[in-house]
């Protein structure tokens, strides 16, 4: 079912008509996922220059890779703390398995949303079946209040919404009449556009959220900004609306995010969100060594994984104190 909205339009392909906003672009540094099996990734955050939007703190965007050649994805089981994460795919099946005991397929079109306030652990496998991998896995940042929270997990099909000239997928949030009924700790956008040719989406937004726009295939123009494959395109807060413009000679794909402004300092250090170095230092013992039994520490354990390791080890930690990343 298709549901066309007012707001979101077809505009003339004119980046001249474009918002006047300021666009940050972030270019894409080339990054192993780690694991025996690492496929590289392409990541825009964290960034030198910038270390959130909303309370979006990471993003990796991969693909399209011919598994044949690449091995495809064989992350082992690994830890989280003070996150949530997402796994959206365009392509490709991933096996997710967590110790909250989840084992789930992540699909193209479908959410994967995780929780691991407390502590979790996941591994994620691409399927025999997988014969072209390529999707984004992204992190937000929970708030103190809900740093400890606990393991959780959310499924969600986002119903397609078409407007004219694109069609929309909102994962969280919402966007151009779409909704998403999945649960976040603070206000956040995430949604799936695909522009045609020659057309362009204008929606709609919260002015006092910041906004970004990475771009998956083909060639647009956000806010007036060019951006390229792989680019994110962020901002601040004050715009209204988010102006899309396909200016190149195919469809193009991109992920919209956006987010209330993230004020709290953190600390990022390998998989684990936390506020002080001590912090880090203690999730990280307590993962590589979990005592004589596992399943009933933070983490918890990973059942049913078949990979060639049981656990990633956490790696060693840096001999100075770690800095914490702090809104622009």
């Amino acid at each position: 079912m298709s549901n066309t909205q007012d707001h979101p339009q077809l505009l003339a392909c004119d980046p001249a008509s474009a918002a006047t906003s300021t666009v940050q672009v972030l270019e894409p540094r080339e990054v192993p996922l780690g694991g025996p099996r690492a496929m590289t990734v392409r990541r825009t955050l964290p960034h030198r220059s910038r270390s959130f939007v909303g309370a979006w703190c990471f993003a990796d965007h991969y693909g399209p890779d011919d598994v044949s050649r690449s091995g495809g994805m064989d992350v082992p089981p690994h830890p989280h703390t003070g996150l949530q994460t997402v796994s959206w795919l365009f392509s490709g099946e991933i096996e997710h398995r967590d110790s909250a005991g989840n084992h789930a397929m992540v699909r193209p079109g479908e959410l994967n949303l995780m929780t691991g306030g407390h502590g979790i652990a996941h591994s994620e496998v691409s399927t025999p079946a997988t014969t072209v991998l390529h999707g984004a896995q992204l992190w937000m940042v929970l708030p103190a209040a809900e740093a400890d929270a606990a393991r959780d997990f959310q499924h969600y099909v986002p119903r397609p919404v078409t407007v004219a000239g694109a069609t929309v997928r909102v994962f969280i949030g919402e966007l151009a009449g779409g909704r998403s009924p999945v649960r976040t700790a603070t206000e956040l956008l995430g949604a799936e556009v695909t522009i045609d040719q020659g057309a362009a989406l204008r929606a709609p937004v919260d002015p006092t959220h910041e906004h970004a726009v990475l771009v998956d295939t083909g060639v647009v123009s956000f806010d007036g900004t060019p951006l390229t494959p792989g680019d994110l395109g962020c901002r601040d807060v004050g715009a209204d609306t988010v102006e899309i413009i396909n200016t190149g000679d195919a469809p193009a794909r991109v992920l919209v995010l956006g987010g209330e402004p993230f004020t709290e300092p953190v600390i990022m250090w390998w998989n684990f969100i936390g506020r002080s170095t001590e912090q880090i230092a203690a999730f990280r013992a307590e993962w590589n060594d979990p005592g004589p039994d596992p399943a009933s520490g933070r983490f918890g354990a990973v059942p049913g994984y078949l990979g060639g390791v049981d656990r990633l080890p956490a790696p060693e930690m840096p001999a100075t104190p770690l800095r914490p990343r702090r809104p622009r």
